[in-house]
């Protein structure tokens, strides 16, 4: 009977469905990949062309001609297995991207690349891994050695050093405890305000007062035990996949320490030596990579300790309005708490200026000028609620 076949011995049929469509998944992957290479290519091709020294130049081209390799590469794979291959022209965005560098200038299109080496560094690290698949493998790990590569010829080009598709930075606990500070200072001063302005009783502000300095202090102790998790798990991911690099490509990472050391004013060839010897120990080369390169601090972060002291520093900030109605009743607490929580936000701004850079002054000033704000806003909304109902 027609078409009943498949029906007597239905297990090759499923075989060759997951057959296929593993070999499609593994086409899209590749033409994922092609595509990028060609965007590549073409963008390096632009800066090539734009006004730039004939130095910086000459290593655009021969980034493009790596890349056209690339794209060459990976169209093999693609041809031996669909039989046939077209490669694609830039994309839209490669396009768009070309145009506006031509406006804004080559800067801004280097900087750029400079981001999608670094990504690609990863991606195909990534691909390595990950892939079943030996030719897909092979040709991951020798690209991403070539865009590691490409990453630090732009990072040379720019004046920096290191690798730049490491990310990772720590705001630290201090900084926490000030956020967290102004957080607990400009909420709670914000509902006392309303309070007051719906005329409420004195022992109901203390105890809203008091169920918002508690919500508040859980809630910035919560957000401060995910943000320091979430950092640690950034800075084990940077280690381990630092390590990996360590041993995929040994050679570039020799290089990148001798550059390091060098850069510390040593001679040329004492850094290739005392490269070669860090590099000889790989748990030696992993502390020295990641306290030289990445930055990253040998301190472990303790995520439930900055939870306390985030959570600590919101209570405090919450309490500073709330104060004056545990000792003073009407008017004089209403008065009090206005001028200790102008006085508070001042001084948060001015603790602020250790992180933005700006002058204590005004950044105290600034930020006393968001308490008045929430304060008038907070006690008009009070006072009409209060009318509306």
């Amino acid at each position: 009977m027609p078409g009943s076949a498949p029906c007597a011995d239905p297990v090759p049929f499923v075989g060759g469905l997951s057959y296929l469509s593993r070999m499609d998944k593994k086409l899209r992957t590749w033409r994922h990949y092609l595509a990028g290479e060609v965007d590549a290519a073409y963008l390096y091709g632009v800066l090539a062309k734009g006004p730039v020294p004939e130095a910086e130049r000459e290593s655009y081209r021969r980034l493009a001609a790596i890349e056209q390799k690339h794209v060459e590469a990976w169209g093999t794979l693609v041809k031996a297995s669909a039989g046939e291959m077209t490669v694609p022209r830039p994309s839209v965005k490669a396009r768009l991207m070309a145009r506006v560098a031509g406006v804004t200038g080559m800067g801004w299109l280097r900087e750029l690349m400079l981001k999608e080496e670094a990504a690609e560094v990863k991606s195909y690290l990534s691909l390595y891994r990950n892939s079943g698949d030996t030719a897909t493998r092979e040709l991951a790990l020798r690209l991403a050695r070539d865009s590691a590569g490409h990453a630090g010829n732009l990072n040379a080009l720019t004046g920096r050093t290191g690798e730049p598709w490491h990310q990772a930075g720590s705001g630290g606990i201090l900084r926490n405890v000030v956020y967290g500070f102004n957080d607990g200072l400009t909420a709670n001063f914000g509902l006392i305000a309303g309070l007051i302005g719906a005329q409420a009783s004195d022992h109901f502000i203390l105890v809203s007062g008091a169920a918002g300095l508690l919500a508040d202090a859980l809630s910035m102790g919560a957000s401060g035990y995910l943000a320091a998790k979430s950092e640690q798990d950034v800075y084990d991911h940077e280690i381990a996949m630092e390590s990996e690099e360590i041993r995929l490509m040994p050679d570039l990472e020799r290089e990148e320490l001798a550059m390091i050391y060098q850069a510390r004013g040593m001679d040329a060839s004492q850094a290739e030596k005392l490269a070669a010897e860090v590099m000889d120990d790989p748990d030696r080369a992993l502390e020295e990579k990641v306290k030289e390169e990445l930055g990253l601090s040998t301190e472990k972060i303790q995520p439930v300790k900055e939870a306390w002291m985030t959570g600590t520093a919101t209570a405090v900030g919450a309490v500073i309005p709330l104060v004056p109605f545990f000792f003073w009743h009407g008017r004089t607490a209403v008065i009090l708490a206005f001028t200790v929580a102008m006085a508070a936000h001042f001084l948060v701004g001015a603790l602020r200026s250790m992180f933005t850079g700006r002058s204590v002054g005004k950044s105290g000033w600034e930020m006393l000028a968001v308490g008045m704000g929430v304060a008038v806003v907070g006690y008009l909304l009070g006072d009409a609620i209060t009318r509306l109902l």
